[in-house]
């Protein structure tokens, strides 16, 4: 779940030409496509998911 939240909010973000700021977005290259991606957002991404799992137990 963190994955999938962090490619899309990535891609929203660093398909416009922003870095994100704190988020650090960057443009990864892999065969011949570009994926935007952000580490720093995707662990935020998952503790936001493992958390509402958590509730929801």
């Amino acid at each position: 779940m963190g994955a999938i939240l962090t490619f899309v909010v990535a891609l929203a973000i660093g398909s416009q030409g922003s870095r994100g700021g704190q988020l650090a977005i960057y443009r990864a290259e892999l065969y011949q496509y570009d994926v935007w991606w952000s580490w720093p957002l995707f662990f935020a991404a998952t503790a936001l998911a493992w958390g509402i799992m958590l509730l929801q137990r």
